[in-house]
């Protein structure tokens, strides 16, 4: 959530940043300064109504002291109408504070200056390539049909079980599924990520905190009768972890990751490119977050884009990363690296990971602070990443590794599957 001073003191500056991400209620930044007077008006009238029957109180039990009952009297009746009108100007204050909250949820975050402007995908900025796109032997397969040849995943049994988007993992299949989230832990453990194992279910306060409500409502999956969500990613439970809570500056950076299965509905998606492992409702994750000052939080995306990568390397998979531009980005994000590999076999590029600076977006929903060396409150910086999410990054070991003799697995896995082929 903006920072409403900022709002207020930068109308020009906010309407052209959120321009570039192609927000189109742009008269909604006017509405917020307005709603913004109204309160502050009513506050200020609220408090001189207040003060002023609190000075009447203070002259009434004065004059009963002094044996001053009929001027007492007189200022009694004066002061009468306080007590209704106060009630009547703190219930306009929690409406005009409801309105102005419910507007300022709608707003997204503004985007960094150094993100492009576009509408789609195809206006992302490619930062950096690395690694040969391997070249199959002839008849090479995607990896849903691999997945069946050598029965490591089973879609169909998926579908009966619970329907389309809910695989079943099977023998080297769930192994490797397995290994890879073990050592996506392994490798985060090693750069000083702590590990935390979170709930995959949030109330609804979570979700508002970290900008999953309002905005993607409609692609969580909602337990209505207890009113809980299943999570879209880790980073809703592990970022809430810090909701109202008063950091040490000497504590940052805080680091967590975490693992978790990761729910979302992908309402609308359908067609050859969400075929397989391509696009799920059901699939598993590592998540890393970090909580750090303001000052040093681009430095700390940097490194965070360059830990995902290295997670890539590793995975010996040819890989791009791209600035996404503003009609691209997150509802909450104020700069998105998206790293993707190359799927051979479907020959286009697949996203596996999005590292994203919110800045102070999510943390003023949570209130997470910190006091700073002048002793103040000031808000710090969020950040995650995926490091990373797994059925793509599958797809594409299956498909770029396939040979005659079976599909290989890279030696930094090896330890974890305990094999080195599937065959």
């Amino acid at each position: 959530m903006l920072q409403l001073n900022y709002i207020r003191e930068n109308r020009d500056t906010v309407i052209e940043r959120l321009s570039v991400k192609n927000f189109k209620d742009l008269n909604l930044v006017d509405e917020i300064i307005l709603l913004d007077e109204q309160r502050r008006k009513i506050q200020s009238e609220s408090d001189a109504l207040s003060a002023e029957a609190n000075s009447s109180a203070k002259q009434i039990g004065e004059l009963m002291r002094q044996g001053n009952k009929e001027e007492a009297e007189a200022v009694k009746a004066k002061s009468s109408g306080y007590k209704e009108q106060i009630k009547n100007l703190l219930t306009d204050l929690e409406s005009t504070e409801k309105e102005l909250n419910d507007k300022l949820l709608h707003l997204p975050n503004l985007p960094h200056t150094s993100v492009p402007k576009g509408v789609a995908a195809e206006d992302n900025e490619t930062v950096f390539e690395y690694g040969t796109i391997p070249e199959l032997e002839e008849g090479a397969l995607p990896h849903w049909e691999l997945a069946a040849k050598y029965d490591i995943i089973d879609f169909e049994l998926g579908t009966k079980v619970a329907g389309a988007g809910f695989p079943v993992y099977k023998g080297k299949g769930a192994r490797l599924q397995r290994g890879l989230i073990n050592f996506f832990l392994d490798e985060a453990e090693k750069v000083g990520f702590k590990e935390v194992q979170v709930p995959i279910v949030v109330n609804e306060a979570s979700a508002y905190a970290t900008g999953q409500l309002p905005d993607k409502e409609g692609q969580m999956y909602h337990v209505t009768q207890d009113d809980l969500y299943l999570i879209p990613t880790a980073e809703v439970p592990i970022t809430n972890i810090y909701r109202d809570v008063i950091v040490r500056e000497e504590d940052f950076p805080i680091k967590h990751c975490g693992y978790t299965p990761c729910f979302r509905r992908e309402a609308g998606s359908y067609g050859a490119h969400v075929r397989g492992l391509n696009r799920l409702h059901q699939f598993d994750k590592v998540e890393v977050v970090q909580i750090v000052h303001p000052d040093k939080s681009y430095d700390v995306l940097e490194e965070m884009s360059q830990y995902v990568q290295s997670l890539l390397q590793k995975l010996e998979l040819p890989y791009r990363v791209l600035r996404l531009c503003g009609g691209d980005m997150g509802f909450a994000s104020a700069l998105t690296y998206d790293m993707e590999t190359y799927s051979t076999a479907q020959k286009r590029w697949l996203e596996v990971s999005s590292v994203s600076n919110f800045e102070t977006y999510q943390s003023n929903r949570l209130k997470v602070r910190f006091k700073n060396t002048e002793g103040k409150m000031q808000l710090a910086h969020t950040l995650n990443g995926s490091a990373l999410a797994l059925p793509r990054i599958v797809a594409t070991l299956l498909e770029n590794n396939q040979t005659g003799k079976g599909i290989r697995i890279p030696a930094a896995l090896v330890p974890y599957t305990g094999f080195e082929w599937i065959d």
